[in-house]
């Protein structure tokens, strides 16, 4: 189960697939941080989709010279449409760890493995159910009979998209979902009418309404709009790692999260012009989208980014909620396993930052 969107610019997968196979390449089965010159620990982080503007954080953290400053030096990788998730190569040692959706660590617990979130970036999924306005989609009440499209069948927008649909009573049986990718694939399959809709995020949300292909129809996109559709706020991105991995490095967790806290307090702080001038000129540009697009697009959806690395109160519910209705995980979870706010809360406490979220308890 996925939660893996995948990245839109051609020529960033190109440079960034050389990344993603160095980073991995002699690591596989390890389960130690490598000590850099002078002792800097070095820590290989594989990201979802590092150019989409749901994971900015890693990247970001990167630019603002950050993870230098804490102390510790971070290898960024991305995965590959059609490769191994970001999750599952920390899960098996090949990364020490992730850049994914907290929903992850639910799933690995059910199937007896121990997993956890070490800092929540985001309190919503970033997300936009894009419809043709033709389609009459406003809602989940209004998914059946159509063909919508998803990310692929599995992963963490097709999740969302039977979640919308069970919230309202509409049966998964009721309505058809096919995989579309991302970007010029997800616009094509919405263009020729091949879907109704599509669950996508920017800037590929951008370039849709660019197009006038489609409109904004459920907004997953921030935390305001993820708490009005699916009941709580939503944990998405975030930073995963085994827990016998973080248990026998918690210095070196510590100075991720440390420079990952800055980042986010950096992200509270600033314009999303001043963001998009820190990242790299093909995650804001591309055949996708223009500078001024991914600008516009980042102002609309900045709200999904927590300002302090904490999980949200009733997060790790809302997420669990999820994975039961549309049936992923059977049984019980114990959420106080699955997340911890110990070193965010250090984190906010050694920089003087207010924290504004209202933390998850052990239960979630």
């Amino acid at each position: 189960m996925s939660r893996r969107p995948v990245t839109v610019a051609a020529s960033v997968l190109t440079v960034l697939a050389l990344g993603a196979v160095s980073a991995c390449s002699g690591n596989s089965g390890s389960t130690t941080a490598s000590r850099g010159s002078g002792g800097t620990p070095t820590v290989k982080l594989m990201v979802g989709g590092i150019d989409k503007q749901i994971y900015l954080p890693y990247q970001l953290a990167q630019n603002l010279g950050f993870y230098k400053k804490y102390g510790v030096d971070v290898q960024l990788s991305t995965e590959q449409d059609g490769g191994v998730g970001a999750e599952e190569a920390m899960a098996s040692g090949q990364v020490d760890m992730a850049g994914a959706w907290y929903s992850h660590t639910i799933e690995f617990q059910a199937k007896g493995k121990a997993v956890e979130d070490v800092v929540q970036l985001s309190g919503a999924p970033g997300e936009r159910e894009m419809c043709a306005k033709k389609s009459g989609v406003t809602s989940g009440a209004d998914f059946k009979g159509k063909t919508l499209g998803v990310t692929d069948l599995g992963s963490g927008t097709d999740t969302l998209t039977q979640f919308l649909a069970a919230k309202k009573g509409v049966k998964t049986s009721q309505f058809h979902r096919i995989g579309v990718g991302a970007g010029s694939t997800a616009i094509a399959a919405l263009q020729n009418g091949k879907v109704d809709c599509v669950m996508t995020t920017q800037p590929t949300v951008a370039a849709i309404q660019k197009k006038g292909v489609g409109t904004s129809a459920i907004d997953l996109a921030t935390t305001r709009g993820a708490t009005a559709a699916m009941g709580g706020a939503y944990p998405a991105a975030s930073v995963l790692a085994r827990t016998d991995w973080v248990n026998a490095h918690k210095d070196t967790v510590q100075k991720v999260v440390d420079a990952l806290v800055a980042t986010m307090h950096w992200i509270n702080t600033h314009s999303a012009a001043d963001i998009a001038d820190k990242l790299p000129a093909s995650f804001v540009s591309n055949q996708l989208v223009t500078k001024a697009d991914y600008i516009s697009a980042l102002t609309e959806d900045k709200g999904q980014f927590l300002p302090d690395g904490i999980m949200p109160a009733g997060g790790p519910k809302t997420s669990l909620a999820t994975e039961q209705l549309v049936g992923s995980v059977k049984g019980s979870v114990d959420l106080s396993k699955t997340f911890t706010n110990e070193f965010a809360l250090q984190a906010n406490r050694t920089e003087g930052f207010k924290t504004t979220t209202t933390p998850a308890g052990p239960t979630g």
